[in-house]
């Protein structure tokens, strides 16, 4: 009896000896196209934000800025890292997607942040309708030249995004599909920006030069539409015409605050897409065999000085 009390106590002690098993961590890598604009610094502050509530995750960010090739070679890095996931907010659709797929061919789950690439090489799309944001912005500026000028007439200046990405495309296209029914609304000046205020500011006070009569400058972007504003009121022509942007960030250098303070006329809310894809990401990690859907879309929100300051609230990060 006491041999067997002896080695029973044996047992626990080695037992008690033996190491915990260490608990999982994941790293998660997120390729960024160009931390250098707000809303992708935005994106960036809240993934991070949203992932440091989480012990067992390791997130790590790399910046494209704006170029394709260091996108792809910042991809390829990670690939050879390993990550138990790789998010991406492509630069461009056409060089990132043969990358993302080599990505898939590793066994890394892919979720595509917000622009789309051309073939579906990832494990889900977290995005919002940038067709319908251009459709929007587009009825919102028609409205509004019925007020100024008693019918839906009057010149445009539109400060285009990155030509070839999916949100340039669409909020051209959606806001067009709205605008080419009224005869009397002309398109005066097309620029492109590259998604930079100050690039907008030049291009604008190009068309300033060009145009003698502008009634609305739509801006695919916020920033670009604030560079804009400050090339017209360096001109002192600010006052004739207003200004539309997208992307609605809250905190006090974003959209929001800009329609609070008459900058801009409106804004439409483009969502950062990072909590949908945090919340996906997670399940992905620790779900085994959780399948997300193909693609997940966010919705937007039109801000006037109407519903600005209720608005600057909720976005508010």
């Amino acid at each position: 009896m006491h041999k067997l009390a002896v080695t029973a106590l044996g047992a626990l002690l080695v037992a008690g000896c033996a190491k915990a098993p260490e608990k999982r961590q994941y790293l998660v890598a997120f390729s960024q196209c160009n931390n250098a604009e707000p809303y992708r610094a935005a994106q960036n502050a809240l993934m991070t934000k949203l992932l440091a509530a989480h012990a067992d995750v390791k997130l790590v960010i790399s910046d494209a800025q704006q170029d394709n090739s260091k996108q792809v070679a910042q991809i390829e890095t990670f690939i050879r890292q390993k990550p138990d996931l790789l998010i991406v907010a492509p630069n461009e659709r056409a060089p990132l997607t043969a990358v993302m797929g080599e990505a898939m061919k590793a066994g890394v789950p892919v979720i595509c942040l917000e622009r789309d690439i051309l073939e579906p090489n990832y494990t889900t799309y977290v995005r919002s309708d940038n067709r319908a944001i251009g459709r929007m912005a587009g009825e919102f500026i028609v409205e509004r030249l019925k007020k100024k000028n008693g019918a839906a007439r009057g010149n445009i200046v539109q400060m285009r995004g990155l030509l070839g990405v999916e949100g340039e495309i669409n909020r051209n296209d959606g806001a067009r599909e709205v605008l080419e029914k009224h005869p009397g609304i002309r398109m005066a000046h097309e620029a492109v920006a590259d998604w930079i205020q100050a690039k907008a500011k030049d291009r604008m006070t190009e068309a300033l030069r060009a145009q003698p009569r502008i009634d609305v400058v739509y801006g695919h972007n916020d920033p670009m539409a604030v560079g804009a504003y400050l090339a017209a009121k360096e001109l002192g022509r600010d006052g004739e015409m207003i200004f539309v942007g997208v992307d609605g960030l809250g905190g006090p250098a974003g959209g929001i605050k800009k329609v609070m303070d008459g900058v801009l006329a409106a804004t439409f809310v483009y969502p950062l897409c990072v909590d949908k894809a945090v919340e996906i990401g997670l399940r992905i990690l620790r779900e085994p065999g959780f399948k997300p859907e193909k693609t997940y879309t966010m919705e937007s929100a039109m801000v006037t000085a109407e519903n600005a300051a209720e608005l600057y609230g909720k976005y508010s990060y």
